[in-house]
């Protein structure tokens, strides 16, 4: 393999461009025509088609998206018994081939970028700016864990001495099991199973049951790069399959994008050894944030409200990095509030497909329940300062919201809601909002408002976030310029798209060598 160029991340689409619009409307009339999509469950070279399992455009749910078998346990016992027989090929290929592997498969998806937008667009309702950052961020994990394979596999610097060679090798830990998320359906599921594709390891990848359609192209784009068959399994099923995955004895190490409750039980599940385990399983997970904005006195509103309103309600809410708090300077708070108030009244509400469409519909009926419970609660316990009614009726779409004067005990103020529902508090000052972010259970993102550098310290030496963002939006990480992961009961391992992800997949083995031995065979 030729040297390869420095990474750079994948450009997004202009989407103001007419030609690109009609592009994209086109996409989506193509995919259209091929509904319902089929998915397999795929082992080696073997499918197994069905339909148990339907997933549903959350903007019409009327309309199937895709159709698939539901994965058994004796579908991951054997898809995991074929992983374990590939590890080996794959794992001794060298690390150039394998990156070569992944590279392919960005290129893959590059040439199909816009079908795989559309899908997005219908299986899970990205607005199509959201859809094709995720695809743009599938590619990018793909290309830079690629050059991050080539740069492992050189070692690690170890003290050298005369008469003794000492080397730092890693080597893949074996089956690594990813259960991925609906939110970003490409991004996620390609991050972690690139990852640890890139360091040797054979992968059985089971998607979010709302979203199997978006998953079958990753693994058709990554086979077709060169991944054998054998080495990357679908799984598409429901939580047994994934709770099969995780304690099934073989797997070494679990990749997993969710909520905290079943964080924890993966957790908990892989701590037991189960018969005929060998080793204790690695667990990488990402969990979730209660992520607050600090406002402070001197802050520009004018790039604090509008980073404020997208962080919060960008794809009605569902990101693990959206803001779910704001902690502003009393002194302005009544000025926030209603600038806030105001540019929330003027979101457009609507399906994903429409392009004007900031606030889509929330991915299913539960979710629609949950935040309707919580903007009940806060309407009951604080003051509702904009309500955005009405919204569509057909598709799971919840008014975005915005409450304050909410009671610091608030079930609102401390837990995960993932929807269009944001609180605003008042504090005293920086230090205040900091007692109250550091007083949180979850550390993911964070940000900050304000003008004084002194305060910029301060903030970065007191928020136990794992990514802090200062005067700007809380949300959209970059591959290899944010590196993404939180703290505390947001998640456990390194951070994705940074520079120290690929070695969670990895074990190290220290060779000493004693080059003044007598009698050697020349």
């Amino acid at each position: 393999m030729a040297e390869l160029p420095p990474f750079a991340n994948e450009p997004v689409l202009e989407l103001r461009r007419a030609a690109v619009r009609a592009q994209l409307s086109d996409a989506l009339a193509r995919l259209d025509q091929q509904l319902p999509l089929s998915v397999p469950v795929m082992i080696g070279g073997d499918s197994r088609s069905g339909e148990e399992l339907l997933s549903t455009d959350p903007g019409d749910p009327d309309r199937v998206i895709a159709r698939c078998p539901r994965a058994s346990e004796s579908d991951v016992a054997e898809a995991v018994a074929t992983a374990r027989r590939a590890r080996g090929d794959w794992g001794m290929r060298p690390a150039k081939e394998r990156a070569a592997a992944l590279l392919a498969a960005a290129q893959w998806l590059r040439e199909r970028r816009l079908e795989l937008a559309a899908l997005e667009v219908r299986e899970c309702a990205k607005p199509w700016r959201e859809a094709d950052s995720d695809v743009c961020e599938a590619i990018d994990f793909l290309e830079y864990y690629a050059r991050g394979a080539i740069e492992l596999d050189r070692g690690a610097a170890l003290l050298q001495v005369p008469g003794e060679r000492n080397e730092l090798d890693y080597f893949p830990r074996g089956v690594a099991a990813v259960i991925s998320p609906w939110n970003f359906p490409l991004a996620i599921a390609c991050g972690m199973t690139a990852g640890a594709l890139a360091t040797g390891n054979t992968v059985v990848l089971k998607p979010a049951e709302q979203s199997p359609g978006c998953a079958l192209p990753l693994v058709q784009a990554l086979r077709a790069g060169g991944v054998p068959a054998d080495a990357l399994a679908l799984l598409p099923g429901e939580g047994d399959a994934g709770a099969a995955l995780v304690r099934h004895p073989d797997v070494a190490t679990i990749v997993f994008t969710g909520s905290l409750p079943v964080g924890l039980e993966i957790v908990r599940a892989a701590a037991e050894p189960a018969d005929g385990q060998r080793e204790i399983k690695r667990v990488v997970a990402e969990l979730g944030g209660k992520n607050c904005v600090i406002v402070d006195a001197d802050a520009d509103l004018d790039e604090a409200v509008p980073g404020i309103v997208s962080s919060a309600f960008a794809y009605a809410g569902q990101k693990c990095s959206a803001a779910a708090r704001v902690l502003v300077h009393e002194a302005i708070a009544d000025q926030l509030i209603e600038r806030v108030a105001g540019a929330v009244r003027v979101l457009v509400v609507g399906h994903a497909q429409e392009l004007e469409t900031e606030v889509p519909p929330v991915i299913e009926s539960s979710a629609q329940e949950r935040v309707a419970r919580y903007a009940e609660l806060a309407a009951s316990q604080g003051r509702i300062a904009v309500r955005v009614e009405p919204v569509p009726d057909r598709g799971w779409f919840c008014p975005p919201t915005v409450a304050t004067d909410l009671p610091p005990d608030s079930p609102v103020l401390a837990e995960e809601i993932f929807g269009p529902l944001l609180a605003i508090d008042r504090v005293r000052d920086v230090e205040h909002a900091c007692d109250v972010v550091d007083g949180l259970r979850f550390a993911l993102t964070g940000g900050l408002f304000a003008r004084d550098p002194a305060t910029v310290r301060y903030v970065r030496r007191r928020t136990p976030v794992g990514n802090l963002y200062v005067n700007r939006g809380i949300t959209g990480a970059m591959v290899g310029r944010q590196p993404f992961g939180g703290n505390r009961l947001s998640g456990t391992g390194s951070k994705a798209g940074g520079p120290d992800y690929l070695r969670q997949f990895v074990e190290p083995r220290a060779v000493s060598e004693n080059t003044m031995r007598h009698g050697l065979v020349v």
